[in-house]
């Protein structure tokens, strides 16, 4: 016969064993996250925000570009990734004019595939291609497009035409995309840019007065270097079209809870919050996973 001993160390191991064996039976909220730093720190916050709702969530990294991580989001390989709406909007409807936030915002939900949906946009991230001129030359010029229309003549322009700052845009092509927009909506004439292969190098120019207005593919902010010697010309009208941060998702994948939690997600993000997680990970080598978990609990989400 065992002794008490024996038989406490016997229900140990059976109770160890039978934990082990257990399992979780909640299925996996897969968040996707394509090939660049942008698009997987947010795949980061989203599957830790949801997490916090109680789901059983995971992040695929390194899918692809936006036709990659459709194509996974029809499969039902992943229930979530991340996207900006003007750039969306532009990939599923190329003959689509809205600009506007909200202009955007419907014709995007009248373009999605069936069985996708967005949830709100994150109205303080503006990514949108920037017109900037040095800091030091404020002075001299207006710094919203409505008032620099009519200098447009008599400027120098250069536009960064290589890749974009966040890998997952398009580059600028620069008559269809700055050109003919800025015309189009301010009668801003530009004479014929001088283009450069990155942003890094039109920076450069700019702040040793080569040209006197910059056409960055983003947010300055997103610059290694920072936009603090940079002074943005303001684009109220929209010459281009609104880009803001959203969550793109199969419909009646996630409850009611955490379709709201993605909401709050975006109702706290902003752009300069959004540079300095990218800083933090792409130039001081920092993990995606803590510099989302930092700025969640900052923001109590």
């Amino acid at each position: 016969m065992p002794s008490l001993r024996t038989a406490v160390l016997l229900l140990t191991v059976a109770l160890t064993a039978a934990a082990c064996g257990s399992s979780d039976t909640r299925p996996v909220l897969t968040i996707g996250a394509g090939d660049s730093v942008q698009s997987g720190l947010l795949a980061e916050i989203y599957a830790q925000a949801l997490s916090r709702t109680g789901a059983r969530t995971a992040v695929d990294p390194g899918l692809g570009d936006r036709k990659a991580l459709l194509a996974a989001l029809d499969s039902n390989t992943i229930a979530v990734t991340a996207d900006v709406n003007g750039d969306l909007l532009t990939a599923l409807d190329s003959t689509a004019q809205a600009r506007k936030p909200d202009a955007v915002t419907s014709a995007l939900s009248a373009a999605l595939p069936e069985g996708l949906t967005v949830s709100d946009p994150a109205d303080a991230t503006d990514l949108r291609p920037t017109l900037a001129i040095a800091a030091t030359r404020t002075p001299e010029f207006p710094t919203t497009l409505k008032d620099l229309a009519p200098h447009c003549p008599d400027l120098t322009v250069g536009i960064a035409t290589g890749p974009a700052l966040d890998p997952m845009r398009a580059p600028l092509a620069p008559q269809p995309d700055v050109l003919t927009p800025l015309r189009t909506v301010y009668h801003c004439d530009l004479p014929q840019p001088i283009t450069y292969p990155t942003d890094a190098d039109l920076r450069k120019a700019l702040l040793t007065h080569e040209i006197q207005l910059a056409v960055f593919s983003g947010p300055p902010a997103f610059l290694s270097e920072g936009a603090a010697d940079l002074t943005p010309i303001t684009d109220p009208d929209y010459a281009f079209r609104t880009a803001n941060i959203l969550a793109l998702l199969r419909k009646n994948t996630l409850s009611t809870d955490q379709l709201r939690k993605l909401n709050y997600v975006s109702g706290e993000l902003t752009t300069t919050e959004l540079a300095d997680m990218i800083h933090q990970i792409r130039d001081n080598h920092a993990l995606p996973s803590s510099v989302a978990r930092t700025w969640l609990d900052a923001h109590a989400l």
